[in-house]
């Protein structure tokens, strides 16, 4: 909890930077303030969404335009092309890579790794918290290393049941179906993840209500 003074001093200074260096977006707003302050990055989101709340600062939308490319030019979907990079060089090395073909299976094993504890947890959280940096929903953020141990936990989670589904569908449990499968359900997670980050993400301009 932020206190009455130490909350004002954090208001003049975040007023400051917003006069100053006119930032575009909360993300921005938020980087630009960490390189002022020694405070965690929780406590001056915080801080931004009550003076939002207050009206003495405004998060006014972008527009369409701004909304549909921005991410892209930015490069602030590299997660998304990363993920499904991932996720397709590892299918190809399973269907491609033997048992035998040393030192390739290395690769495999640990693309296969990555593949199977991490990928599919990791596109379902995207899917479901799209954003790090919150605007108006703070709810639907969180922290990167809240965002890793889920993908984690998660990933196996899924796994178990996608194994499950596999064993009692047509298919059975085979390695190229359980391989199909995740990649199919990571790609469309993370398709989802990228579809509500690109209108969660840079759609707010910060600007002060009352200068």
């Amino acid at each position: 909890m932020i206190g009455n003074s130490k909350f004002k001093d954090l208001t003049e200074t975040i007023l400051g930077v917003i006069r100053e260096k006119k930032p575009q977006s909360v993300k921005q707003l938020t980087t630009m303030l960490k390189e002022t302050l020694n405070l965690p990055e929780r406590e001056i989101l915080d801080a931004i969404l009550k003076l939002q709340a207050q009206g003495i600062i405004k998060l006014e939308d972008q527009g369409l335009k701004s909304r549909s490319f921005a991410p892209f030019a930015t490069g602030e979907l590299l997660w998304y092309w990363l993920t499904i990079a991932a996720g397709a060089l590892t299918t190809i090395l399973v269907f491609t890579v033997p048992e035998n073909l040393y030192p390739m299976i290395y690769v495999r094993n640990f693309f296969g790794l990555v593949f199977v504890l991490f990928l599919p947890g990791f596109a379902f959280v995207k899917a479901l918290y799209p954003a790090n940096l919150p605007g108006k929903i703070s709810s639907e953020s969180i922290e990167t290393i809240e965002r890793i141990a889920l993908s984690v936990g998660l990933s196996i989670a899924l796994v178990s049941i996608v194994g499950l589904l596999l064993y009692y569908s047509p298919w059975d449990l085979s390695l190229p179906a359980t391989v199909i499968s995740l990649f199919v359900f990571t790609s469309i997670c993370a398709t989802a993840g990228m579809f509500r980050s690109t209108k969660k993400t840079s759609t707010h301009v910060v600007s002060i209500i009352n200068a």
